[in-house]
């Protein structure tokens, strides 16, 4: 059972990490509301999950302003998606086997 554990990635075991994997993992790109909007989370909340992933490489940060405001948006990188399919894979197999 242990090989079956191996692939499993602590970084994405909240849900929210999760979430947040899953809608980069189909979007180039998506700002800070609608990441919030789409998980029902709060600003600070979002923010730690996201500075989580952020201390892993698996997402980048794009800062920008839009007229005069600031908008922030976020991307996964070829590190994450390749950790967040290899996380996925392992639950898979883990399913399979159970």
């Amino acid at each position: 059972m242990k090989s079956l554990l191996e692939n499993i990635n602590k970084a994405f075991d909240h849900r929210i990490r999760l979430g947040i994997m899953s809608v980069l993992m189909v979007n180039d790109r998506v700002d800070f509301t609608t990441l919030k909007e789409l998980l029902g989370v709060t600003d600070g909340n979002l923010a730690s999950h996201i500075k989580a992933l952020e201390a892993e490489a698996y997402i980048e940060v794009e800062k920008q302003f839009i007229g005069k405001k600031p908008n922030t948006r976020y991307l996964a990188t070829t590190a994450g998606k390749t950790a967040f399919k290899n996380h996925i894979e392992a639950l898979e197999k883990l399913i399979q086997k159970s």
